[in-house]
């Protein structure tokens, strides 16, 4: 392209003010706002100048005549992606319950309802009904995590995590405190056991071995500066094989003899015994208790199936101190995220698991899954032309609850499809106005029914529909053109 050819084009972007002029943006101002709107338009038009000044662009160049033209179609493509919610509904057929990347636990209905009532209008938050007093949030949830759990007190702030720092802050900073190093673990990108005891002016003792810690470990460990003993939910990872681990009943024997505080970071936090979810292995704060320990912490949006909140539950006394701790106060609960974890806390009052939608899931039989992949499949059939069965899959509870042991669950396989293999159908899928996310074996998608919400099979019917005939419209444009 010679340079004449050049500047005579970019004398024929329209400049900022004839965007806005148009007719088309005017819905899109009053939907966006103009500054919002300008700031898409601006976006557009950098890159149209920097396409130009490149001579690039599928094709040929764009005639200065029909530039405004091409602005009006690009701008309002940009608008409505500009318009959609940063943060979407996503469909999950990947079969991973407790999805990290995708908002682990989803609410249950009786929770969100509370959210609801709570944020359309006033609340007693922080107020004593009965004396007409000042109150304190934590009181709210404190009756109902005692009862579910059989601690003396208990208390929440906004995740697990905080929930440790605040402990280690009120319990330890200037003190040490015994860890196995087979416990010091990793969890998602930033929270390091090391690291939090670091920041919390609590000095961090490592005893044992990565696969094996004894008592005596332990004893050998404490001084005249040590606070207390901590155990920690291993969470992503297991150690299998040549292992030793000393109970909880003689690490807590051993804390009490010597003074000290026992706790543990139960990740996960179980308000119910694993078995009932059909999990081996896992125990229940209730049961952590009982052996002896002073003090617990663990999340309320894995598997306990509630919202992002840390839950600290233990003796009065050890509980006391923390409420004291100025820290509290910045790692405290929205009024929001209470109603929903209230909620919850009362379906486990109830035993009403079936409408924890987490628990629910996890406690979904084979036969139920398998006919619900038949189901899906069927519908399948009747809509693409690809190879389509029920398959038996493996899947995961997820969120670092349980690893390395996966859930016996049934998917449905699609090999064949007009619009590619495994790879370009799940880049294809997350590319839809309601993204979704799936598995893949062999080339062939896979689409996990155990984590499938109501209306999402049928979304995923409606999108690889849509997905075949976009690919046979694509087919016969180049058959014409060649």
């Amino acid at each position: 392209m010679v340079v004449e050819d050049i500047r005579k084009r970019m004398r024929a972007i329209p400049g900022m003010d004839i965007l806005l002029a148009q007719e088309w943006a005017a819905p899109w101002i009053e939907k966006l706002g103009r500054e919002a709107v300008k700031r898409v338009f601006n976006a557009e038009l950098t890159g149209l100048r920097r396409q130009m000044l490149a001579a690039e662009g599928d094709g040929a160049p764009i005639p200065a005549g029909d530039i405004l033209e091409h602005m009006k179609e690009v701008c309002l493509s940009a608008l409505a992606r500009a318009e959609r919610p940063n943060l979407r509904r996503v469909i999950n057929a990947t079969g991973v319950v407790i999805h990290t990347n995708l908002g682990r636990s989803l609410i249950a209905e009786e929770a969100l309802a509370a959210m609801t009532r709570t944020a359309r209008g006033y609340s007693n938050l922080e107020y004593d009904l009965e004396n007409g007093a000042r109150g304190q949030r934590n009181t709210l949830i404190e009756e109902l995590l005692c009862t579910q759990t059989g601690a003396e007190a208990a208390l929440v702030v906004n995740n697990n995590a905080g929930a440790v720092l605040l402990c280690l802050f009120a319990l330890a900073s200037g003190s040490e405190v015994v860890v196995s190093r087979g416990e010091l673990v990793e969890i998602g990108g930033s929270f390091r056991v090391p690291d939090i005891m670091t920041f919390s002016g609590a000095k961090l003792v490592e005893v044992g071995t990565t696969n094996r810690t004894h008592l005596e470990d332990y004893a050998r460990a404490i001084t005249e500066n040590t606070a207390l003993l901590l155990k920690v939910h291993p969470s992503n990872f297991r150690i299998e094989g040549f292992t030793t681990a000393p109970e909880r009943e003689e690490l807590a024997k051993l804390a009490h003899e010597r003074g000290l505080l026992f706790m543990e970071d139960a990740g996960s936090g179980l308000l119910v015994e694993g078995e009932s979810l059909g999990l081996q292995g896992e125990t229940s704060v209730r049961a952590c208790l009982e052996q002896g320990v002073d003090v617990v912490t663990f999340s309320g949006d894995k598997m306990l199936g509630g919202p992002q909140i840390g839950a600290i539950v233990g003796r009065r006394a050890v509980v006391g101190r923390l409420r004291k701790h100025p820290i509290l106060r910045t790692l405290r609960v929205d009024k929001i995220t209470l109603a929903a974890f209230e909620a919850t806390l009362r379906l486990y009052s109830r035993g009403d698991l079936d409408n924890i939608p987490t628990t629910a899931m996890l406690r979904l039989p084979p036969e139920t899954l398998r006919k619900r992949a038949e189901a899906l499949a069927e519908k399948l059939r009747a809509r693409v032309s690809a190879k389509v069965e029920a398959i038996p899959v493996e899947d995961a509870v997820g969120g670092g609850s349980y690893p390395e042991r996966p859930l016996s669950g049934w998917g449905v396989s699609v090999s064949g499809h007009p619009a590619g293999g495994a790879g370009r159908l799940q880049t294809l899928l997350r590319g839809q106005e309601l993204p979704a996310l799936c598995g893949a074996r062999e080339d062939a998608l896979v689409l996990h029914v155990r984590t499938l919400q109501p209306g999402d099979a049928e979304a995923l019917v409606e999108a690889l529909s849509r997905l075949e005939e976009g690919a046979g419209k694509e087919a016969a444009a180049h058959g014409a053109e060649r």
